[in-house]
């Protein structure tokens, strides 16, 4: 008899923001990101000096909730979305929740992209869609074995979704992605004319 299986599985948590906490109006999050991004110059400073096409606040900036209530809503959702994964990883915390530890907004305009890259020092990461007009890119998540399999052979082009080294989710507007922070990923060229708006955010335990 032969048995094949899947050890140590990558999960992916992808739900709709309004499943937890308070209502959150896209227009109203998409008014409050430009709000900020135009007054905050440090931040647009630091996305010129280090080549960040657009904008984002991840360096400037670290009290949104406390600037626009619908940043607080939206850590109230956030806090109830990364419990459930919490527990769908099967985590023991030892009677400790995880904890938000930092919110950004990101702003990619026409042919920004964002390198990949992973988050130490975190436990769960995740992004929330503000705004995705048709043509801005998915982002992608690679193979976390993939520095490892050296001489291995390439995919073939219709393998199974769980078999490939790259995944690209497209997400709709509301959405909320969760994974563990170690996991690679990236944001291909934008390829629309329009803004890809998203705020990411880091969750740490202890």
């Amino acid at each position: 008899m032969t048995d094949i299986r899947s050890l140590f599985v990558t999960r992916l948590y992808h739900a709709a923001l309004s499943a937890h906490g308070p209502a959150i109006d896209p227009n109203e999050m998409e008014a409050s990101c430009y709000s900020i991004a135009e007054d905050d110059e440090a931040g647009q400073q630091w996305s010129e000096d280090n080549g960040y096409p657009g904008y984002t606040s991840y360096a400037s900036l670290t009290d949104l909730p406390y600037r626009f209530p619908i940043f607080k809503d939206l850590v109230t959702a956030l806090d109830k979305h990364v419990a459930a994964f919490a527990e769908d990883l099967q985590f023991d915390l030892d009677g400790k929740t995880l904890k938000l530890e930092d919110l950004w907004i990101n702003i990619l305009p026409e042919g920004g992209i964002h390198t990949g890259h992973l988050h130490p020092h975190s436990v769960i990461s995740g992004t929330t869609y503000v705004a995705m007009p048709d043509g801005a890119s998915a982002i992608r998540f690679e193979d976390p074995r993939l520095s490892m399999m050296m001489a291995a052979p390439g995919r073939i082009k219709d393998a199974r979704p769980e078999m490939r080294t790259f995944a690209y989710v497209a997400p709709k507007v509301g959405d909320v992605l969760l994974w563990e922070s170690w996991l690679r990923h990236e944001v291909p060229m934008n390829m629309s004319e329009e803004d890809r708006i998203s705020v990411s955010f880091n969750y740490s335990w202890g």
